[in-house]
């Protein structure tokens, strides 16, 4: 059952320095609480903080694939990564599969806060935690997150179609999945901006590049420079392994590939949209608006992209008692024989 919420209101922090964050000023969200495991697990959010940091220090391009695992969690559960022997999961769709990277950071932390502070952190707000982490890391000022989430006790592949955006999604079909999510339009437009980082494999765009209608070889609104040089990059469809997993990948935003930023609005409008789905914001003139005020100004990208991101965290929590569980891994459902009753926190107004 989806969690009702009310709106978290975030304020701006200007510094002396001109560096500054996202706060809430809100602390409860129907359960969900800044602060949540202050008592209970008080290194919880900083053992993340610092796990995220060594593994993106070794390997930046992982910022992306923490936050993807953060938009599938919270758009269509992909965890548990097991449940019910022969049972494929949502882990096992082609729209998450070998393209959530970031997955075994996420079960370091999880490993290291159980030692810390055995069956009391779920992996949801692990994740949450995470997500933030890789987005500061990747250049966004920050944000508060709000935690107390339970895990659930059912993934599967069956309820991932409809549930996820796809790389040919229209305007109709991402906000379809937003709204239906208790999200808006803006926010879909404004969550895109996370493919100023991270990529695609040439499977998922190629249709643009080659036999694109019966009148064009190219999508005509793809800048023909650009599709010049990613055709260097993909072969035409049969001159290259059908394994999507073994194709070349492209950056999303060729410009600054490794920072969030709002670089990403700039080359939608400059006809560098890398999927049909990223350009169709730009095409699409109920969205086009935000995309031109958006690559303007990288201060309003930043506060929407929190506020979306903390918007995005209450969508279908589980929050307290009877409620989904506490996962022992993040890698399968406890067995039956696995009671997790973590100790509750009182929450003060």
């Amino acid at each position: 059952m989806a969690c009702r919420f009310s709106p978290l209101f975030l304020t701006v922090l200007v510094t002396a320095a001109s560096s500054w964050r996202v706060a809430v000023d809100a602390a409860i969200v129907d359960g969900l609480q800044v602060g949540f495991y202050d008592r209970t697990c008080p290194d919880a959010e900083s053992t993340v903080r610092d796990i995220v940091r060594t593994d993106l220090t070794n390997d930046p391009t992982l910022a992306a694939g923490i936050i993807r695992i953060f938009f599938h969690d919270w758009l269509r559960r992909i965890h548990p990564f097991t449940t019910t022997p022969g049972e494929e999961t949502e882990k096992d769709s082609s729209a998450n599969g070998f393209t959530l990277n970031g997955l075994g950071t996420i079960d370091t932390a999880k490993s290291t806060i159980e030692s810390l502070c055995p069956r009391m952190v779920s992996c949801a707000d692990i994740i949450a935690f995470a997500a933030r982490e890789a987005a500061i890391a990747a250049g966004h000022p920050g944000y508060a997150v709000a935690a107390g989430r339970r895990d659930g006790r059912a993934s599967l592949k069956s309820n991932v179609p409809g549930n996820l955006p796809g790389p040919s999604s229209t305007v109709a079909d991402l906000t379809r999945v937003f709204v239906g999510k208790g999200m808006s339009e803006e926010d879909m437009v404004v969550l895109s901006g996370a493919h100023s980082i991270g990529g695609a494999h040439c499977t998922m765009f190629s249709n643009r590049l080659y036999n694109f209608s019966d009148g064009e070889d190219i999508d005509p609104t793809m800048n023909p420079v650009y599709a010049g040089q990613l055709r260097k990059v993909c072969p035409a469809p049969g001159h290259t392994s059908n394994d999507p997993e073994n194709q070349p990948k492209v950056a999303f935003d060729a410009r600054t590939e490794q920072r969030l930023d709002s670089s990403y609005y700039k080359e939608l409008l400059a006809g560098r949209g890398l999927l049909s789905s990223d350009d169709a914001l730009v095409e699409d003139p109920a969205t086009r608006p935000l995309v031109e005020q958006l690559a303007r100004n990288e201060f309003l990208f930043h506060r929407k992209f929190a506020e979306a991101m903390q918007k995005l965290g209450t969508v279908d929590v589980l929050v307290g008692e009877g409620q989904g569980e506490i996962r022992l891994k993040c890698s399968a459902v406890n067995s039956p024989g696995e009671v997790v009753t973590p100790t509750i926190p009182t929450l003060s107004f």
